[in-house]
């Protein structure tokens, strides 16, 4: 397993010494994180610096998120080290993509590449030894073309680019692309070629007035369309001292033709061709279902300025700007609505199936670009589409940092995070390949051991070359990943690569956050008790005259649900209020003395006691995980009001779900008393709750789960919750399309701030492990099955392509059915 160690300078602001207890705090939370083996301080007596430095896996996290975390919990990666994404056109199939892979690892200064079958590649190198420039060409150099490139710039460095010149260079890569004598579908008009040559070569075999030549040119014209592609890519991996599948497929033909069998040879090209070409065919429909998220964006916006509006390009957008939306077209930028009322229907981004209202904020002219709380009624998101009223919207993000560019960035990040399985597979073919090398060397000399001539016992070894070639295996995995992150996508579930993915579909435990997550987030009056004689309304009236005066949180909350109950009813003006801290508030209303608050306001205010079954009310109340305020006018004790963070409407239907499909235990993690823990726990259908846990404590108790149950989940909004999902299984963030925090240490992102995507995503996630099984099962099957059946002499060529290319088409199709998955 390959370790990568880099050094960082240490930036904690008033920190004096690395030793201080803030950088082993620091450390403890790096160490954490799933992937990083050892994080430590090295001192450079050199700089009079002190560097943190990490030991990591790449196979498992990211340069880019130790670069998130890094600069999260203190430390600053500078311009040292750099992390691309290139969007490539021109990798055939998954083979093709290893071999890249492989090529780029060679270059000096690339400390991990990672390349994926759909084009993406993913680079984390260091400046000082390459640069974008010689990358790019070591790219072209392989008759790779580059469609676009994303460069991550440190947070201090701003790099801006001549769009002209970047335009004029995309231009001269698009013609090099189109290079392919027919376009850059050459290699499937090559297979097709080839096959129509075999065709009518095997027919004519047949006509005697046809001399025997005509149809062995006619199979040499198949070999060289059939093989082209196939013989490109075996030489460029000798060259470079591999072996790959292409290489075994490449000496099975000419064996043939060696042996006289030039229509067997012939069809092996053929078929193996067009196996490639479909697989790409096929790859490229999971690849566009992605791209079609770079594309939701409008490339231009109405932009309104003293008064008129020009069309701009979004990229001239700034924050602060004012865009026009108009009725039934895509919103250009995030931003808060600044004038007039629509709905807008936020699937593209957040999967949402029901258009959201939108109405203006009270306040336009305040800076919203640094607001973290903007309610949902006031928010949206580029890409989204407006609904039959004109908008007016405030930009709070530049195009480059909107939600849907950082989530296309995101996926396509995700297609070069391999997956336990597919590392797997990797490794089982490099020591595969050249098993089977040397098999069909033994094989060649079997006419030494029994009885029979060196043709046939050749013969039978390119049989075994065919058989044993893994191409089903290679493809079978990445394949399912890229199917399975493009379809969750599409209902606005962000799956960062194939581990999470995995992953999620074994979880026997979640363990949930429980404000904001499992709750509204926000408390609301939830009983209304009126005492001796006075009405709900005359209690309620008191209550939100008195509470109106305070700006505490559950003073509005009274306010604003008092109100709703009221229905306009007139509310008394109170004045003179007095705060008791942490026990309540006096005010004076019509000539009455108001007090409102909790029990031990009244202890210590007079002799005057609330009643002993007053007193059980209240305590009964507060054990249902209410939090209660008793009121008192001058004497007279005349009412209770209570008000709870309240369970989301979905939450027991979807914890109900969540059982029925197979999650064992389901944990609530909550700061709160282990009273309001119990009280929300038994109302949504939780199997534990476990209050009173600082952030720490929450962490401990990840791990102790993890003891218990082997895979476990941590489900909350990404930013308090960050340490705990580190240490899950994998960590799940909702609401991630308004918290940029979120959306950068979650393994899944829940775009939407809805709980009910939760099941959906765990579903997702077992359909395509069972079909990752589905087609390891048929990929390694046909190999053991083809391998006897070839070396005992009962299975020839022929069948033995036709069965492989049949497998490796199977497994991609099979992939492929994750785009069309409903839960």
């Amino acid at each position: 397993m390959k370790k990568i160690q880099i050094d960082i300078p240490l930036i904690l602001p008033e920190v004096a010494d690395e030793k201080d207890q803030c950088v082993k705090r620091l450390i403890s939370r790096l160490q954490n994180e799933k992937g990083l083996e050892e994080v430590h301080i090295v001192d450079k007596p050199d700089s009079g610096v002190p560097q943190l430095c990490f030991h990591y896996d790449p196979d498992v996290i990211s340069l880019q998120h130790v670069r998130a975390l890094a600069e999260q919990t203190g430390a600053d990666i500078i311009e040292k080290y750099g992390h691309k994404l290139i969007e490539v056109e021109g990798i055939r199939h998954t083979r093709h993509a290893r071999q890249i892979e492989q090529s780029l690892n060679h270059l000096n200064g690339i400390l991990q590449a990672a390349v994926s079958a759909s084009g993406m590649i993913g680079l984390e190198y260091e400046t000082a030894k390459i640069g974008e420039v010689q990358i790019r060409e070591f790219l072209r150099k392989e008759g790779l073309t580059i469609l676009a490139t994303e460069v991550a710039v440190d947070r201090y460095l701003q790099k801006t680019t001549d769009r002209k010149g970047v335009s004029e260079e995309k231009t001269a890569e698009h013609a090099h692309a189109h290079e392919g004598l027919l376009g850059k579908n050459t290699e499937l008009y090559f297979s097709l070629i080839c096959g129509a040559l075999l065709g009518l070569g095997f027919g004519l075999s047949f006509v005697e007035a046809v001399p025997s030549w005509v149809s062995l040119a006619l199979y040499i014209g198949a070999y060289f369309f059939g093989g082209f592609f196939t013989a490109k890519e075996a030489i460029e991996t000798v060259i470079k001292g591999g072996f790959e599948i292409d290489f075994l497929m490449l000496v099975a033909a000419i064996g043939a033709a060696i042996l006289g069998e030039w229509a067997e040879g012939a069809l092996l090209l053929f078929l193996f061709s067009i196996g490639h070409a479909l697989e790409h065919f096929a790859m490229n429909k999971a690849r566009k279902s992605i791209a079609a998220l770079a594309e939701l964006a409008p490339k231009t916006a109405l932009l309104k300025k003293n008064g008129k509006t020009e069309e701009v390009d979004i990229s001239a957008l700034s924050i602060g700007d004012t865009i026009v939306v108009k009725p039934n077209s895509k919103i250009a930028a995030d931003g808060i609505v600044v004038n007039g009322k629509s709905t807008v229907n936020q699937a593209p981004i957040t999967g949402e199936s029901v258009p959201v209202d939108k109405v203006a904020v009270e306040n336009p002219e305040e800076d919203w670009s640094q607001e973290d709380d903007i309610k949902d009624e006031n928010r949206v998101f580029s890409g989204t589409i407006n609904g039959n009223n004109t908008l007016e919207i405030k930009v709070i993000k530049e195009a480059k940092d909107s939600t849907l560019s950082r989530l296309v960035k995101l996926v396509n990040e995700a297609q070069t995070q391999k997956s336990p399985t597919q590392r797997f597979t990797d490794k089982f073919e490099k020591y595969f390949v050249p098993a089977v090398l040397g098999l069909v060397v033994i094989l060649n000399f079997a006419f030494l051991v029994i009885d029979e001539s060196f043709s046939e016992s050749f013969y039978r070894a390119m049989a075994v070359l065919v058989a044993a070639s893994p191409c089903a295996l290679a493809i079978s995995t990445p394949s399912a990943v890229l199917s399975g992150v493009a379809r969750a996508a599409k209902s606005g579930v962000l799956i960062k690569g194939g581990r999470p993915l995995e992953d999620l579909g074994v979880l026997t435990a979640l363990a949930f956050d429980k404000t904001g997550t499992l709750t509204e987030g926000k408390p609301k009056l939830t009983e209304v008790v009126a005492l001796d004689g006075v009405t709900e309304e005359e209690l309620l009236k008191i209550a939100v005259a008195v509470e109106n005066l305070s700006d505490h949180p559950l003073a509005k909350a009274v306010v604003r649900d008092g109100k709703e109950r009221l229905k306009g009813v007139q509310v008394p003006e109170a004045k003179d209020l007095e705060a008791v801290l942490g026990k309540g508030i006096k005010t004076s209303l019509d000539n009455n003395k108001i007090y409102i608050g909790n029990l031990d306001l009244f202890e210590s205010l007079d002799d005057k006691k609330p009643e002993k079954n007053t007193e059980e009310k209240v305590k009964s109340l507060e054990a249902g995980g209410n939090t209660t305020m008793l009121i008192r006018r001058n004497t007279e004790y005349i009412g209770i009001i209570a008000l709870m963070d309240t369970p989301r409407p979905e939450a027991k239907n979807t914890l109900k779900q969540l059982k029925k499909i197979g999650i064992k235990r389901m944990i609530m993690l909550t700061g709160d008393n282990q009273k309001v823990a119990d009280a929300v726990a038994q109302e949504i259908g939780l199997t534990d709750a476990w209050g009173s846990l600082l952030p720490e404590e929450k962490v401990e108790a990840i791990q102790k789960l993890l003891q218990k149950e082997s895979k476990v989940a941590m489900v909350g909004d990404g930013v308090n919750d960050a340490p705990a999902m580190a240490n899950s299984t994998v960590g799940i963030a909702m609401g991630a399309a308004g918290s940029d925090v979120a959306l950068e240490t979650a393994d899944i992102a829940l775009m939407a701030d809805k709980l009910e995507t939760l099941p959906f995503a765990i579903g997702l996630s077992r359909k395509a492990k069972t079909i990752i099984k589905q087609n390891l099962w048929v990929s390694l099957g046909i190999v053991a099955l083809l391998i006897p059946l070839t070396i005992s002499g009962i299975a020839t060529i022929g069948p033995a392509v036709l069965i492989h290319e049949g497998s490796t088409l199977l497994v991609v199709f099979n992939a492929l059915r994750l785009l069309a998955y409903k839960p």
